[in-house]
């Protein structure tokens, strides 16, 4: 800027120099007729001085009217060019005595206007990035040479992916499920909003996604690319396969005791309940039938409890070895039909629990293992602590359950062997209870089990304060 201001003061300084200049001229046509009368060195030497002084009188009243005129101009011209270079902090001096007063006015405003809209700018564009990268659904907009342009966190978690798996990528080179590449495909060929539900493998699991796609357009409809939302629904979709096993499995279980309760009276009141031994039989089957059907009825209306959001348990400082024993106590006539020898290895460990509700874990623990586990073998029971918890450990020497049951065993009415579990007079919930009583808890239950050598249910419940 000081270029600007060197400028006009040459070209001020030139003008003066050309009207004096000028002005010796004329001077100079007048000299011979002055130089008649007066000395010719002494006129020279006046005239000299008359011009240097007139060059510094002009210099000095130049600078002032650039000082006045140009700075405020420089001012401006500096403060739009830190404009242009996007610092929307920077302002011009607003000089209230010269003719750009307006003119600096204009450019703060103007810097001013352009602060506001940056910053609104960056806090729109701050809540949009928060809320793609925060929302619960899977993200990916790809343009319309297919380059990936945008995706968001819950994309990359759900599909494995990492940001050098993606930066600078087509979709057709990172590692998303087939499915899904057709119908990302479909979305481009079509250029119409589409919704479908994919299922897929994901290692050894299989993945649901609910998901839908829509072309991005432009100004005047011109098209930019797609975008593409997907939601994780395996959860729904297992849930949902739950409740309708639930429902089969319910029919069915009421069904057999009922079918057999109505045949065996439909047979007595035919006839049968003359011959005294038939009908004492028939009666024993109806009884065994009617107390299997309220043992189910009972453990659905417990389970329903349990599983009512905010259920608790009465919580109180319980001595757990104390219960384990005298729940093997309770259990110690079933052992002894089968011939299973329970073993018990018992720290002193005083748990925060609900005690009956406790007991009716154990009891459904112990139940369970004696039900899948052959004559003369033996059951083992630990308690001890660790890392703070209080850890309880069920081990039989039964069937064992496969690997792929482990992950389906605490649903209800799930069975590994329905014909021995039925047989035993079990309902298929007791796991399903045990394992919302010590959620109540805040514990957990973890399964372990090899086919043909054992299952070990372990459990950690928090320690009493």
């Amino acid at each position: 800027m000081k270029s600007f201001r060197h400028r006009l003061l040459t070209t001020i300084l030139i003008w003066i120099g050309v009207l004096l200049a000028g002005l010796l001229i004329v001077i100079g046509q007048l000299f011979p007729i002055y130089a008649e009368t007066h000395n010719t060195a002494e006129v020279w030497l006046m005239l000299f001085f008359v011009f240097v002084v007139a060059m510094i009188f002009s210099a000095i009243i130049g600078y002032r009217i650039i000082q006045v005129q140009a700075l405020p101009v420089e001012n401006v011209t500096q403060t739009a060019l830190e404009l242009a270079k996007g610092n929307y902090r920077a302002r011009a001096f607003e000089y209230s005595n010269v003719g750009t007063v307006e003119l600096s006015s204009t450019i703060n405003i103007l810097a001013r206007n352009l602060q506001e809209i940056t910053a609104i700018r960056e806090m729109e564009q701050e809540r949009l990035k928060t809320l793609i990268e925060n929302m619960g659904s899977a993200l990916i907009m790809i343009d319309r040479q297919g380059g990936i342009t945008l995706v968001n966190r819950s994309f990359m978690q759900e599909f494995q992916l990492a940001a050098e798996d993606i930066d600078g990528k087509f979709y057709k080179e990172i590692r998303i499920p087939y499915e899904l590449e057709r119908f990302i495909e479909q979305v481009f060929m079509t250029e119409t909003a589409a919704r479908n539900q994919l299922e897929f493998k994901q290692g050894i699991h299989s993945k649901h996604i609910d998901v839908y796609g829509a072309p991005v357009l432009g100004e005047h409809e011109q098209w930019l690319g797609i975008v593409i939302v997907s939601h994780d629904i395996t959860e729904l979709k297992r849930l949902e396969q739950i409740r309708k096993d639930f429902v089969a499995n319910v029919s069915h279980e009421l069904r057999t005791p009922v079918t057999s309760i109505k045949g065996f009276t439909e047979t007595l009141l035919e006839g049968a309940y003359k011959d005294p031994a038939t009908a004492f039989s028939f009666l024993e089957i109806i009884e065994k039938e009617s107390n299997r059907l309220e043992m189910l009825i009972k453990d659905l209306l417990e389970l329903s409890k349990v599983e009512q959001a905010g259920f608790r348990v009465d919580a109180v400082p319980t001595n757990m070895k104390n219960l384990i024993e005298r729940v093997g106590e309770i259990v110690e006539r079933r052992l002894e039909e089968k011939n299973i020898q329970l073993k018990l290895q018992l720290e002193p460990v005083i748990v925060q629990g609900d005690p009956n509700r406790l007991v009716q874990v154990m009891m459904n623990l112990l139940v369970n293992a004696i039900s899948y586990s052959t004559s003369r073998t033996a059951i083992t029971v630990r308690l001890y602590q660790q890392d703070g918890e209080a850890v309880i450990e069920v081990e039989d020497q039964g069937i064992g359950i496969e690997a792929s049951e482990i992950g389906r065993l605490f649903e209800r009415f799930y069975r590994v062997d329905r014909a021995r579990s039925r047989n035993s007079g079990g309902t298929g919930l007791g796991l399903s209870i045990v394992k919302h009583l010590i959620e109540a808890h805040h514990g957990n239950v973890k399964v372990e089990s090899e086919v043909g050598v054992g299952t070990t249910f372990t459990i950690h419940l928090p320690l009493a304060s």
